[in-house]
């Protein structure tokens, strides 16, 4: 499944993930109103929400579904993630996304939501990905993760790309949204 960040987000072509900036509404007074902009400003920066595009995690999540992704998460194996899609072939052509970057900074770029199958540490599941079962290693390396889709028929993702960086996840879903 694919998400792509816009003023209306998406996921992978598997499945595209678009992510959307997390907005907090709040009113009151002044102060109130001031430390509302503030912990919104830090939470735009923490939580976005996606928009699912595709199929690759179907049952899990269908087209058109939304999920809360929160930017600062470790990466687990079984956890759902959002990840920038690769160009095929070609790998990443822009710098990662900062940690710290508004959410606003997530668009113009593609990306895929994925379930990660093994974490740094883990051992490579080399009968599983035919992109890794040459690779030397028996343990992925470190800033690397294994992401599959739930479906594997329509699903890009490590079976045909290999390792994905770590540092190209925007982050891990935290729960689905109301559609």
């Amino acid at each position: 499944m694919t998400t792509t960040p816009s003023p209306r987000h998406r996921a992978d072509a598997g499945t595209r993930a678009a992510p959307r900036g997390w907005l907090l509404v709040g009113g009151g007074a002044a102060a109130l109103a001031a430390g509302l902009g503030a912990t919104a400003v830090l939470l735009g920066r923490r939580l976005v929400a996606v928009t699912v595009r595709g199929t690759s995690m179907e049952p899990t999540y269908r087209d058109g579904d939304r999920v809360l992704v929160r930017r600062d998460s470790r990466f687990t194996p079984g956890q759902v993630v959002v990840v920038e899609r690769p160009v095929p072939g070609r790998g990443w052509h822009r710098p990662p996304l900062a940690r710290d970057s508004a959410a606003h900074a997530v668009t113009g770029r593609d990306w895929l939501i994925k379930r990660v199958a093994a974490a740094p540490g883990d051992p490579v599941p080399h009968e599983r990905i035919p992109a890794l079962a040459h690779v030397p290693e028996t343990r992925v390396p470190p800033g690397r993760l294994v992401l599959l889709g739930d479906n594997p028929a329509v699903s890009f993702d490590s079976r045909r790309v290999g390792y994905f960086p770590a540092e190209r996840v925007l982050g891990a879903v935290l729960r689905p949204l109301p559609r």
